[in-house]
C-alpha cells in the first residue's frame, strides 16, 4: 500500500469511501476504495470471478490491501461518474445516445456472460463513465458463476454495505438484489428464483427504458419499442437471447464485433432447486412493481455446466495484500497535498445512502470573503457547536445477531413438526383480521402449553425458530409487539427451565425489539426488563445466559430510549429499574468474558446515543474510566471501537465523563491513542475533545499543551475527511482560546493542510457528505484566523509604540514585547497563504504594515532599542521576518496595484531608508523590495496613463527615490557585493519606465561611478553585476535627452571596446546552450549602447556637412572632435565581421547595422578589415543569406571598404577568392534584384573584373 499516493476524496458511501490515487513513481492514476471488512467477502467474489477478465467495458480491479479495520481496493479510476448521475442531471437521453451507451452495455454483457458470469446486479450506479465516455462494469461483488450452486454464491458474496445482519444470508442476498433495486429486477428472481442470463438481459431492457423515458420531446422509434418488448418479456423463454439480441436493427450493425450465439451456449437460464417447505422469502416492494408476477411459470430448463471454471487453486489468491511489518495502522497511503485536476463529476458509491450532515446545506467557498461566513463571534460559536457532532457519530447499528460481537448461527425451523400453516410474511401481511387473530391464538396456545417433556420443549423451540424469521420485518413486528403474544413471551421467559427455550424466547424479544417502528404504551416492556435484568443477576456467573439474555435487554433498553426522545411517550409509561444499569455496569467489569463487555459497552453506545432520561442512567463518575480501561485492554478492533463509541456519546450529555478519563489516566496517555490507526477512533477522541472545549472543561490546560496542539495538526494528515475535518474543529477551539498557539500551529504546516483541503472544497466541486462537513468547519476556522490577524498585528504595533525611542525598555515593557513580538511569524504565514492573502491584504493591513515597518527602520537605525529587552538574534528575526512579508505581498502585483496610494505613501519611505542600514543583509533586502515594487509601480503609472513614455518629475515616487534614495547611491554602487547588483536593478527599473530619471543621475554625477563599477567587474563580465550595468548603461544612452559628451568625456568608448572585444570572443567560443544565451544577451545590450553612440556621431556629422552643404558654414570642430573621440571604434570592424556568419538573426542584424555605419563614418581606415578571414566570413554570410535587404546592406559594407581603401581592393583582387566567387554568383542570380547585382558588378570592377555586365 505504500506504493500509492493518496489524493483526494472522489466518492462516498454508508461504508465505503473512494480516493482518487497514483502509484508511486509513475503517472498511472487508479481509485482506491477503502471498504468496512464486512464486505471482504464480496470483494473475495469479485477476484474469483474476474480473474483474467479484460475488457474496456469492464473495470479492471488491479489488487487489494488489508488492515486491521478496513478493505483498501485498488481498481481502474473511471473520471465520468456514475450512469445513474448522467440520468439524474439530463433526465432522458435521445435515442442515438441510448444506442451509444447500450452498444457499450451489450458489449460488455456479453463478455462477461461469455465467460460463465451472470452480473445479477445490472442498474446505473453500478455503470461507470470514463473520462471519454467509455461505459464500464464495476463491482461484481454480487455476480456468480453460471451453474454454481445458489447456497455457496450466498455463503462467498457475504455482507453488502445495506446488509440487514440480523438475516440469515440468502435472506440478505435476496434483499440487496432484489429490493435494492426493484425495477431492474426480473420477475423470475422476484419470485425467488436464482438469477439467470435472462434475468441480466431484463436488467438491460429496464436500463435502456430508464436512460430513454421521462420526456415527450422524442418519440421513440419502432426498432427501440421492439427491442424493449423483446427485452422485458416476463418469461424468460420467450425474451431475446444473445443472438437476437446482437442482430436486432436497432443497434443499426454496431455489435457485428461480437460473435455468434457463443453466450447463448452457455445456457440462457438455470433451473430453481427444489427448497424446504418454509417460509419464502420475498419482497412486497418488489412484487407490486410487477404484475401478475404469481402467474409466472417456475419451470426452468436443466442448468447446462458453464465452461468456465471458478475454482480457486490456492487460498492465497483471494487473500488481500497485508500491510507492511504487519502495522495496523490505516493511514498507510501518502496523502498528497499538492493540487490536483478534479473531474467534474466524481465516482458515485450509490451501494449506501449518503450520511447526511448536521445542517448540510452546501458549504460556502473558504476564499470567499470572511464576512460573509458568520454574522458574528456569537454566530460562529453557535456553527461551531451544531458541527461537534454530525450523525456519522451518532450511528446506532443492532446490538443482537450483530457479526462483530458474536457470531450468529441462522436459524432453520422444520415446518412438518410445527402445529401451525408456516405462513409467508406476505400472506400474514395480506390476512384479514380474523384470520390473524386466529394465527396468532394458536401461536399463543402453543407457547403457553404446560408440558413439559422434551417433545414438547422441541416443538416449542421449532416455534420460536419460526418467529424469529417473521419478526425481522417491520410490518409484522409491529403487529406481534402489541398483541397478546408479548406478554406470553414473557411468561415463557419467566417460566421456562430448558435454557434453550429461554435463549430463543430471550432473541425473539430481542428481534422484536429491533424490527418495531411502534410501541404502545400498554406494552409491558418494563416488565419484561425487569425480568431480564434479574435473570442476568441470578445467573451472573453464567456467561453463556449472559450473552443470550444482554442483546435482549439492550434492544429494549434502546428501544424505550428512542421513543422517549421522540416525545411518543411519558417517560414514567416505562420505568426502568436501577438494578438493570448497575448489572450493565457490572458487565463492562475486568474479568468477564470479551462478547459479554462487548455486548454491555454496545447497549451503553445505542442508549446513550438518544437524548433521554434513560441514558442518563448510564453516566455515573466511573463510566469513563471503565469504557476507557476496555478500550486499552481490548484487542480486536470492534471491540476497540465500541467503549470509544459509547464514552463519546456519554460526553455529549455530559462531558465530565471524558474529563474524569484524562483525571485518571493523564492527557499523554489520552492522546496516545489518537495514534491508533482506527479511523473511527480518532475520530470520537477528537470529538470528545471538541466537546470539553466547548464547554470550559480542562480548557486552560488543553489550550496550553503543545504537545495536544501537534498531536491534533498530525491528523490532518489523514486520508479520511471526517478526521480532518473534526481536526480543523479542535484547532479552532484552541485558536479561539490561546491565539498564542496559532504560531505553533503554523510551525506545523497548518497552512498547507488548508490549502490543500481548500481546493477540494471550491465551488464548482461536488461536496459530498464528508467533504461538506470539511468546507463548514473550513470556512469556521479560516473565518476565525482572517478576524484574528489584525488583533496580532495590533499588539505587535502597541508593544513597539510603547518602546519608540527608548533605549532601555522597562520589565513590563520587555515582557510585552516578548510576548508579542514571537507572532509576527504567523502575519508572514498567512501572507503567503493563497487562502488567507486575498482576505488580509487590505489598505488597513498595509497601513498598519507601514507603521511596522518605521518601528523597523527606528530599531535598525539605533533610535530604538530591543536587545536589552528580547536579545539580539529576537531583534534580526524581528526584521527578517517584517521584509519578508512584505517581499511575499510583492509577488502578487495586483495587490500592490490594488493599493498603490497606501503603498507609496506608508510603506516606501521607510523602505527607502531601511536602504542606509548599516547592516548589509537588511540594506540589501530593503533594495530588492524596493527595486521590484519601484519596477511594478512604474509599470503600472505608465499604463494608467496611456503608455505615455515620460513621466512627470515631480511624481511621488520619483521625489522620493531622488530627494531621499539617489543622493546615497555612490556608496551603495561601490558597497561589498551583492549590494551594487539590487542597486543597479533598481536605476534599470527607474530608466526603463521614467526617462526623467537619466537627467538626476546627471545631477548628482552617477556616470562616472558606473564607469567604476565596469572596471570593478570587468573580469566577470556574465556576472549579474556586469549585465545589469550594461543593460543600464543601454538605458542611458537610448534616452534621447541624454548628453552623449559627458559619457564619451567619462570614456564610454574605451569601456565599450573592451567590452565588445571580450564579449564577441567569448560569445563565439561558447560551447554550451546555457553560455551562449549569456553571452548573446549581453552582446545584444553592447550592439545597441555601440549603433546608439555611431547613430550619434552619425547625426553630428551629417548636420555638420548639411550646414556647409547649405553654406551656412558652422563650426565643425565638434564632429572632428566627435569622430576623433570615437575612432577607436574602428578596432571592432574585424570582430563584427566575425559575427556576420551567425545563425542569430538579432546578432546580425545589429552587428551589421554598427558596421554599416562604422564604415560610413572611417571607411577602410582598419588595415585588418579586408583580411582573408574576414573576406571569408563575408563570402559564407552571402552565400547564406537570401532576403534581398540583408544582402544590399551587406554589399554596401564591402563597397564602402573596398572603394575606400587601395589596400582593401588588392587583398579582395589577390586573396578574396571565395568572396569574388559570391559576388559572381549575386551578378547571375539576382536578376530580379537589379540593385543587388549593380552593386555586385561595381565591387568586381573595383577589382578588375570588366567582364562582369552590369544588368540592365
Amino acid at each position: 500500500m505504500e506504493n500509492f499516493v493518496l489524493y483526494e476524496e472522489i466518492g462516498r458511501g454508508n461504508m465505503t469511501v473512494v480516493y482518487k490515487g497514483r502509484r508511486k513513481g509513475t503517472i498511472d492514476f487508479v481509485a482506491i476504495v477503502c471498504s468496512d471488512k464486512c464486505r471482504r467477502n464480496g470483494v473475495a467474489n469479485w477476484i474469483r470471478l474476474t480473474r483474467g477478465l479484460t475488457h474496456k467495458n469492464i473495470m479492471t480491479f488491479y489488487e487489494w490491501y488489508e488492515t486491521s479495520s478496513h478493505l483498501w481496493l485498488v481498481v481502474e479510476l473511471c473520471t465520468g461518474g456514475s450512469l445513474e448521475s448522467v440520468i439524474a442531471q439530463d433526465e432522458c437521453l435521445p435515442e442515438d445516445v441510448v444506442r451509444e451507451f447500450g452498444v457499450d452495455l451489450v458489449t460488455g454483457l456479453y463478455h462477461i456472460h461469455k465467460h460463465g458470469i451472470i452480473y445479477c446486479e445490472l442498474k446505473p450506479g453500478k455503470i461507470l463513465l470514463e473520462g471519454s465516455g467509455t461505459l464500464k462494469f464495476g463491482s461484481f461483488c454480487w455476480a456468480r458463476a453460471d451453474g454454481e450452486d445458489s447456497k455457496k454464491d450466498f455463503a462467498l458474496a457475504g455482507a453488502e454495505e445495506d446488509e440487514n445482519i440480523n438475516e440469515s444470508t440468502p435472506q440478505r442476498y435476496f434483499k440487496n438484489t432484489v429490493q435494492g433495486f426493484p425495477f431492474y429486477t426480473a420477475p423470475e428472481a422476484i419470485k425467488g428464483d436464482n438469477f439467470c442470463k435472462a434475468s441480466d438481459l431484463w436488467s438491460l431492457g429496464c436500463l435502456l427504458y430508464e436512460m430513454f423515458s421521462g420526456s415527450a420531446l422524442h418519440k421513440p422509434s419502432a426498432e427501440f419499442i421492439s427491442l424493449l418488448d423483446g427485452l422485458l418479456q416476463k418469461d424468460p423463454q420467450k425474451r431475446l437471447n444473445w443472438t437476437d439480441l446482437l442482430q436486432h436493427p436497432f443497434w443499426k450493425g454496431s455489435l457485428s464485433h461480437c460473435g455468434g450465439d457463443s453466450a447463448d451456449r452457455q445456457g440462457t437460464s438455470l433451473s430453481r432447486k427444489d427448497t424446504e417447505s418454509s417460509i419464502s422469502w420475498s419482497a412486497k416492494e418488489s412484487v407490486d412493481a410487477h404484475n401478475n408476477v404469481d402467474n409466472l411459470s417456475s419451470s426452468r430448463a436443466s442448468p447446462k455446466p458453464s465452461s468456465n471454471s471458478f475454482k480457486i487453486e490456492t487460498q492465497t489468491e483471494l487473500r488481500p495484500k497485508s500491510v507492511v511489518d504487519g502495522e495496523s495502522n490505516e493511514s498507510i497511503f501518502l496523502l498528497s497535498s499538492r493540487p490536483t485536476p478534479r473531474t467534474n463529476s466524481a465516482i458515485e458509491v450509490r451501494d449506501a445512502t449518503t450520511i447526511p450532515i448536521k445542517n448540510s446545506s452546501r458549504g460556502d467557498s473558504c476564499l470567499k470573503k470572511a464576512e460573509k461566513v458568520c454574522s458574528s463571534q456569537q454566530d460562529m460559536e453557535s456553527k461551531l457547536k451544531d458541527l461537534i457532532y454530525t450523525e456519522s457519530d451518532l450511528i446506532v447499528t443492532p446490538i443482537i445477531d450483530n457479526p462483530k460481537i458474536m457470531k450468529h448461527v441462522p436459524v432453520r425451523f422444520d415446518p412438518k413438526t410445527l402445529h401451525i400453516p408456516a405462513h409467508s410474511v406476505e400472506k400474514l401481511s395480506s390476512m384479514k383480521d380474523v384470520d390473524w387473530n386466529s394465527f396468532l391464538k394458536r401461536v399463543c396456545s402453543l407457547l403457553d402449553s404446560s408440558e413439559k417433556n422434551t417433545g414438547a420443549a422441541r416443538s416449542k423451540l421449532n416455534l420460536l425458530y419460526y418467529l424469529c424469521t417473521l419478526v425481522v420485518h417491520k410490518e409484522i413486528a409491529n403487529r406481534l409487539i402489541s398483541s397478546q403474544l408479548f406478554p406470553i413471551l414473557i411468561q415463557q421467559l419467566r417460566a421456562a427451565t430448558n435454557w434453550d427455550v429461554n435463549a430463543n424466547v430471550a432473541r425473539v424479544i430481542g428481534l422484536l425489539a429491533l424490527h418495531t417502528s411502534e410501541l404502545g404504551e400498554n406494552v409491558p416492556v418494563s416488565e419484561a426488563i425487569t425480568l431480564l435484568t434479574e435473570l442476568i443477576r441470578e445467573n451472573f456467573r453464567n456467561s453463556k445466559l449472559k450473552q443470550c439474555f444482554l442483546p435482549a435487554l439492550g434492544e429494549l433498553l434502546y428501544l424505550i430510549a428512542s421513543k422517549e426522545e421522540k416525545g411518543e411517550h411519558p417517560r414514567e409509561c416505562w420505568a426502568v429499574p436501577s438494578a438493570a444499569y448497575t448489572v450493565l455496569m457490572r458487565c463492562l467489569r475486568e474479568g468477564e468474558e470479551r462478547v459479554v463487555n462487548h455486548l454491555a459497552a454496545k447497549i451503553i453506545e445505542n442508549v446513550c446515543t438518544t437524548r433521554s432520561c434513560h441514558a442518563q442512567g448510564f453516566i455515573t463518575g466511573e463510566i469513563g474510566p471503565v469504557l476507557w480501561y476496555l478500550f486499552t485492554h481490548s484487542t480486536g478492533d470492534s471491540l476497540k471501537i465500541t467503549p470509544v463509541s459509547a464514552l463519546c456519546r456519554i460526553t455529549r450529555s455530559s462531558p465530565n465523563a471524558f474529563q474524569s478519563v484524562i483525571e485518571k489516566v493523564g492527557l499523554t496517555a489520552v492522546l496516545n491513542s489518537l495514534a491508533n490507526g482506527i479511523c473511527k477512533i480518532q475520530q470520537y477522541m477528537l470529538t470528545m475533545f471538541s466537546a470539553m472545549l466547548s464547554c470550559g472543561i480542562h480548557l486552560q490546560r488543553l489550550i496550553q499543551e503543545k504537545d495536544f496542539v501537534t498531536t491534533i495538526t498530525r491528523l490532518l494528515e489523514s486520508p479520511s475527511t471526517f478526521i480532518r475535518a473534526k481536526a480543523f474543529l479542535v484547532l479552532l477551539q484552541v485558536l479561539i482560546n490561546n491565539r498564542e498557539m496559532l504560531l505553533l500551529s503554523c510551525q506545523t504546516r497548518l497552512m498547507m493542510y488548508i490549502e490543500r483541503d481548500s481546493r477540494k472544497t471550491m465551488p464548482g466541486k461536488e461536496q459530498q457528505g464528508g467533504s461538506e462537513y470539511l468546507s463548514k468547519c473550513l470556512d469556521l476556522l479560516i473565518y476565525h484566523i482572517v478576524r484574528e490577524l489584525p488583533g496580532i498585528l495590533g499588539d505587535i504595533l502597541s508593544a513597539l509604540t510603547n518602546v519608540a525611542g527608548r533605549k532601555h525598555p522597562s520589565t513590563v515593557q520587555a515582557k510585552q514585547l516578548k510576548m508579542c513580538l514571537p507572532m509576527m511569524p504567523v502575519v508572514l504565514h498567512l501572507v503567503t497563504s493563497q487562502v488567507f492573502r486575498p482576505q488580509i491584504v487590505t489598505k488597513e493591513f498595509l497601513f498598519n504594515y507601514g507603521i511596522l515597518l518605521e518601528f523597523i527602520r527606528s530599531v535598525d537605525s539605533g533610535e530604538t532599542n530591543l536587545d536589552r529587552a528580547i536579545g539580539q538574534a529576537a531583534s534580526e528575526e524581528l526584521i527578517k521576518t517584517t521584509l519578508l512579508t512584505f517581499e511575499a505581498v510583492t509577488e502578487h502585483p495586483s495587490l500592490l496595484m490594488t493599493h498603490r496610494l497606501t503603498v507609496e505613501d506608508s510603506i516606501l519611505p521607510p523602505l527607502v531608508s531601511l536602504v542606509h542600514s548599516q547592516n548589509v543583509e537588511w540594506r540589501l533586502f530593503s533594495l530588492r523590495l524596493l527595486s521590484e515594487t519601484t519596477s511594478l509601480l512604474l509599470s503600472h503609472e505608465v499604463m494608467a496613463e496611456e503608455k505615455v513614455e515620460s513621466l512627470n518629475s515631480n511624481n511621488k515616487l520619483l521625489s522620493l527615490i531622488r530627494d531621499l534614495l539617489l543622493p546615497q547611491y555612490e556608496h551603495l554602487l561601490l558597497a561589498p557585493d551583492p549590494v551594487p547588483m539590487y542597486a543597479l536593478k533598481l536605476l534599470v527599473a527607474l530608466t526603463e519606465r521614467s526617462p526623467a530619471s537619466v537627467s538626476f543621475m546627471e545631477e548628482i554625477h552617477l556616470f562616472p561611478v558606473l564607469f567604476q563599477v565596469i572596471v570593478r567587474y570587468r573580469d566577470s563580465i556574465f556576472g549579474n553585476t556586469m549585465q545589469t550595468v550594461i543593460a543600464l548603461l543601454n538605458n542611458i544612452v537610448a534616452n534621447k535627452s541624454m548628453n552623449m559628451m559627458i559619457l564619451f568625456e567619462e570614456g564610454l568608448v574605451h569601456h565599450i571596446c573592451n567590452l565588445l572585444i571580450e564579449a564577441t570572443a567569448l560569445f563565439l567560443e561558447a560551447d554550451d546552450k546555457r553560455s551562449t544565451k549569456t553571452a548573446n544577451v549581453l552582446l545584444l545590450s553592447l550592439l545597441d549602447i555601440l549603433q546608439c553612440m555611431l547613430m550619434y556621431t552619425a547625426n553630428i556629422v551629417r548636420q555638420t556637412l548639411q550646414a556647409q552643404k547649405s553654406g551656412a558654414g558652422g563650426d565643425t570642430q565638434a564632429a572632428e572632435d566627435l569622430l576623433l573621440i570615437n575612432k577607436p571604434l574602428t578596432d571592432l570592424i574585424s570582430r563584427l565581421i566575425q559575427l556576420l556568419p551567425n545563425e542569430d538573426t538579432e546578432i546580425f542584424l545589429n552587428a551589421s547595422q554598427c558596421l554599416l555605419l562604422l564604415v560610413q563614418l572611417y571607411g577602410g581606415s582598419n588595415q585588418e578589415s579586408m583580411s582573408a578571414e574576414n573576406m571569408d566570413s563575408f563570402a559564407e554570410v552571402l552565400k547564406s543569406k537570401k532576403d534581398p535587404r540583408e544582402l544590399k546592406l551587406l554589399l554596401k559594407i564591402v563597397k564602402r571598404l573596398v572603394t575606400s581603401n587601395k589596400k582593401h581592393s588588392e587583398s579582395l583582387k589577390n586573396d578574396g577568392d571565395a568572396l569574388i566567387q559570391a559576388l559572381e554568383s549575386l551578378t547571375e542570380t539576382a536578376s530580379s534584384h537589379a540593385d543587388i547585382a549593380s552593386l555586385a558588378s561595381e565591387i568586381l570592377r573595383t577589382v578588375g573584373r570588366e567582364n562582369i555586365k552590369t544588368p540592365k
